[in-house]
């Protein structure tokens, strides 16, 4: 038995030509169709393209510099945020003898800042010093007053001496206002300058901010503030003179000579 085979050529009614017409014009409403539906869509894609790439992004490097690691103490705190003397966030826990305790506070990023924070984690407190001040119970007294309990601080990160962090500590105040609480300790002679603890005392950095703590406890100093305004100048130059080495070299060597002497 022959198997009947159809064609559009066998097929009554049908031309070619109408055929072939027919589906290049299913073909053109195809494409066109797809065509309107991307040009329509077309930035609403973009927009959610660049907005996932720059999250992604975003969330690699803060990963990968650890703005959203919440430190605890001094050790888990980078290298080179110390070198580069990057600013950090903090809240005031508690006021010591010699600076100030606080907490960490890093970025927040929505979603993954969550999955970060293990449950039930206890707060561990950072030991913070202001960098190139020397606090007296006036300065402590003062910070706590004008601190505010739970006070948000910045931290700009000078050096690292084993668990404790030197560095300028700052208070907004208003958008545009921030207030160095080392330079106002200075300025209002609570407080007195002293070696930048971790920095190379010959180093730009190093004369760059000694002479900014300088202007501030000069100004204390001519105004009479604070203990300034107790001390007179001979005293002054009387507690230069007992600190100085070459002074007290002197004086061991002249009870040197008097006890032999006296022998």
């Amino acid at each position: 038995m022959g198997g009947v085979f159809f064609s559009v050529n066998n097929m009554p009614g049908l031309d070619p030509a109408d055929v072939n017409e027919e589906e290049g014009k299913t073909s053109q409403n195809i494409i066109a169709l797809v065509s309107q539906f991307a040009d329509d869509n077309l930035t609403f894609v973009r927009q959610n393209i660049s907005t996932g790439l720059a999250l992604a992004g975003f969330l690699i490097i803060a990963r990968s510099i650890r703005l959203i690691t919440k430190f605890g103490s001094a050790a888990d705190i980078p290298a080179r945020f110390i070198e580069r003397n990057i600013s950090i966030r903090g809240r005031v826990r508690n006021v010591s003898e010699k600076g100030l305790e606080v907490e960490h506070i890093p970025i927040y990023v929505p979603l993954l800042s969550p999955l970060l924070t293990k449950p039930g984690q206890s707060v561990t407190l950072l030991d913070v010093r202001l960098a190139g001040v020397e606090l007296t119970s006036e300065g402590q007294h003062w910070i706590g007053q004008h601190l505010k309990p739970a006070e948000i601080v910045w931290l700009r990160l000078i050096a690292r001496q084993d668990e404790t962090l030197h560095c300028l500590v700052s208070v907004n105040r208003g958008s545009l206002l921030s207030t160095c609480v080392n330079e106002e300790l200075l300025r209002h002679g609570l407080a007195r300058t002293c070696p930048l603890v971790g920095l190379e005392p010959h180093s730009r950095i190093y004369w760059r901010l000694y002479k900014r703590l300088l202007r501030a406890e000069s100004r204390a100093e001519k105004k009479g503030k604070g203990f300034w305004k107790e001390e007179s100048r001979w005293e002054r130059v009387t507690y230069v003179l007992r600190n100085n080495t070459v002074v007290m070299s002197i004086k061991r060597l002249f009870k040197w000579t008097s006890g032999s002497s006296k022998e």
